[in-house]
């Protein structure tokens, strides 16, 4: 099952900074497609950029406050940010792949590919806090469902070796590469509706990624 509120502080704790780092990462993959080329990002990221930065910073002083009003504050905020972040890395890879078939694209061949690869990077992080969040309190620190056991881990079925084992954050970030770059889960099964639809959708951005990256590269090198 997902962290619950008994996890010991430390671990929660870790797990809080190993999010927030990836979060900034993956804010910091943006801010790269961005510099690549303007036109591979919809909207003024002068200030969708700061308000996710924003948001990321309001959401480590609310994580561990204990009145509902900014519990639910940080719950918002969460979802906000999520939400944002995947919709900015689904709208770049839908430009790219725009810019690609567009025969006078005024994007360039090497543009496309090195702004495919944050774009995979940010697919890769946002998923694994996706699945943390619905499998686990994540960074809502909020259950989603009734059982809240959205992933079946393999250490979940060696109860004798693993006896008090449950998944981190680190988890759903290895959950979320193999998904990536397999289209499948290595060791973890999906035991929902939601946590398929989200491997599902993970899937096809990584195949349209991927072929972008393949397809440029192979353009560029023969040329």
């Amino acid at each position: 099952m997902g962290a619950q509120n008994s996890t010991p502080y430390s671990i929660v704790w870790r797990e809080i900074v190993q999010a927030q780092a990836a979060l900034l990462v993956a804010i910091g993959m943006q801010i790269i497609v961005w510099q690549i080329n303007h036109e591979l990002l919809v909207g003024p990221q002068f200030i969708i950029i700061p308000v996710e930065l924003a948001l990321s910073f309001l959401m480590g002083f609310t994580i561990n406050m204990t009145r509902s009003s900014l519990r639910g504050v940080h719950h918002t905020l969460s979802v906000a940010l999520l939400a944002l972040i995947s919709v900015a890395n689904v709208t770049s890879l839908v430009l790219v792949l725009r810019s690609l078939i567009i025969e006078h694209s005024i994007v360039s061949g090497t543009e496309l590919l090195t702004s495919a690869i944050p774009i995979f990077i940010t697919n890769i992080i946002v998923f694994a806090l996706w699945y943390w969040e619905i499998d686990s309190p994540g960074l809502t620190r909020k259950r989603w469902s009734k059982s809240d056991k959205d992933f079946q881990f393999i250490q979940q079925d060696m109860k004798q070796d693993f006896p008090h084992w449950k998944p981190e954050f680190f988890d759903y970030l290895y959950l979320s590469l193999t998904n990536a770059v397999n289209f499948a889960p290595a060791d973890t099964r999906p035991l929902t509706h939601a946590a398929k639809m989200l491997m599902g959708v993970q899937s096809l951005i990584s195949v349209f990624t991927l072929a972008l990256l393949i397809a440029r590269s192979v353009n560029i090198l023969g040329t």
